[in-house]
């Protein structure tokens, strides 16, 4: 059976300075909005099944929400599908902050 591993906010911090990742928030529009950790793209949970084929490719897949939950369904789904080296952000964009670490505003790509 396909899993995924749970991350702090330090591990993600590390990995973001030593790894090549793939950051999906899975939050609402209205969530992400307010800020996202940097260099995120936006794939709301709803539609992960819709684009989760984008996301095969990548080595390491870190997924995170508000608080962890969200997120944690969208790293299972990944997993089950075969994706390698899948992540869930425990505590999601709230222990991030409370870890101190910034947001940055989401880039949306020109079309």
């Amino acid at each position: 059976m396909s899993t995924y591993n749970e991350i702090d906010a330090h591990d993600l911090s590390a990995m973001l300075t030593t790894q090549t990742l793939l950051l999906v928030d899975v939050r609402n529009d209205d969530e992400v909005a307010r800020g996202v950790i940097q260099n995120a793209i936006h794939i709301p949970l709803a539609m992960l099944p819709v684009e989760y084929e984008s996301l095969s490719k990548a080595e390491n897949i870190v997924f995170y929400c508000h608080s962890g939950v969200r997120s944690a369904h969208a790293a299972a789904f990944a997993a089950s599908k075969g994706c390698k080296r899948v992540y869930n952000l425990a505590g999601g964009v709230l222990a991030w902050a409370r870890a101190g670490y910034p947001f940055a505003q989401l880039k949306t790509p020109s079309k």
